[in-house]
């Protein structure tokens, strides 16, 4: 039986991505902070199915622990302060577990446990205000945030780490991947959640954006900038890409995404259509939501990807909107009764 260990198995991708190699005969053991196993969260259910080891990324005593204690075949490291907008208020914490806590693993990684397959979370935030499009896994990067730039160094140290010591550590490059486990403070899941509360009737809603006030006041859904767009696919797809590139003869970097690219004026059409209502009498802008800088329309060349590990998404971006505005409308139900 092969041992996988999960860093970040709370979050949408943790999950899922636990769900599959459990489904494969894995040991699964995550490692996650004691206060966000204790609440719930995206991987609650699976307790009793797999081993939990407590711990913090920014912490390299934890880090070490948690691998000595698994000792595991392959390692996924997804965690990390995953929001790119609130990183302009939280840089430092950004950089230490995203920048600094992914190279204290590949060093545990190195004088402890070199067999180890390593896959490494990297994202699109990177290529920032984009000069080529599509982008594939030579194009340059140009961040605009602090957490593409934290991303940046991970993703040249896992390089270096890589060739310099010979280990393998996988990166992918990952577009935006959504789900119905995404947290409210995603941008697809806002309008997800827009769109339950319009189906609903609720003009107000109970939940709370990020400046305070409900995601839904007065009957209107407020976004940002609406002409950005991206290259959304499903993340149930996206862990399949994941443990695809630990299967491999030899580790490299992939860009996984669905080649596809979206507005955020389609993603409301979508969410609102499906059930039955026209967005533009939900959605409105507000200037206080835009981003200081706002990365550029980023959309994924994965033809690498589709070649070697013979990977494809198979669910499409409708498909995706679909499910999770039902399960909103689900959620708004149930906490209503």
């Amino acid at each position: 039986m092969r041992t996988a260990l999960i860093t970040g198995i709370t979050g949408q991708d943790g999950s899922l991505l636990a769900e599959l190699l459990l489904g494969k005969g894995y040991r699964v053991v995550g490692l996650v902070r004691r206060e966000s196993w204790y609440k719930p969260n995206n991987a609650s259910h699976l307790e009793g199915r797999i081993e939990v080891v407590f711990g913090d990324m920014g912490e390299g005593i934890d880090i070490a622990s948690a691998v000595h204690e698994s000792r595991p075949d392959e390692i996924y490291n997804l965690a990390s302060q995953s929001r790119p907008g609130e990183s302009w208020s939280r840089a430092p914490e950004t950089l230490l577990v995203n920048g600094l806590g992914a190279v204290r693993l590949f060093e545990v990684v190195r004088h402890h446990h070199p067999e180890c397959r390593v896959y490494h979370a990297s994202s699109s935030e990177m290529y920032g205000q984009v000069r080529i499009a599509p982008q594939n896994e030579g194009t340059p990067f140009n961040p605009v945030n602090p957490y593409a730039a934290a991303k940046i160094y991970a993703h040249q140290m896992a390089r270096i780490y890589r060739d310099s010591y010979d280990l393998f550590i996988a990166s992918g490059v990952l577009f935006n991947h959504e789900s119905e486990r995404r947290p409210l403070h995603f941008l697809t899941q806002k309008v997800a959640y827009g769109a339950a509360c319009a189906a609903l009737g609720v003009t107000d809603s109970p939940a709370i954006n990020e400046m305070g006030r409900p995601i839904v006041e007065h009957g209107r859904l407020a976004l940002g900038n609406l002409d950005i767009s991206r290259d959304w696919g499903y993340a149930g797809d996206f862990v399949r890409a994941m443990w695809l590139m630990l299967q491999q003869e030899k580790a490299g970097d992939f860009v996984i995404g669905t080649g596809k690219l979206h507005s955020l004026r389609d993603l409301c059409e979508v969410a609102y259509r499906s059930v039955g209502l026209d967005w533009h009498n939900s959605v409105i802008s507000d200037p206080g939501l835009v981003r200081p800088l706002e990365s550029g329309q980023t959309l994924a060349d994965p033809a690498k990807a589709y070649r070697e590990l013979g990977w494809e998404p198979t669910v499409s971006f409708e498909d995706m909107v679909q499910r999770m505005v039902m399960a909103q409308i689900e959620n708004l139900q149930s906490s209503s009764k």
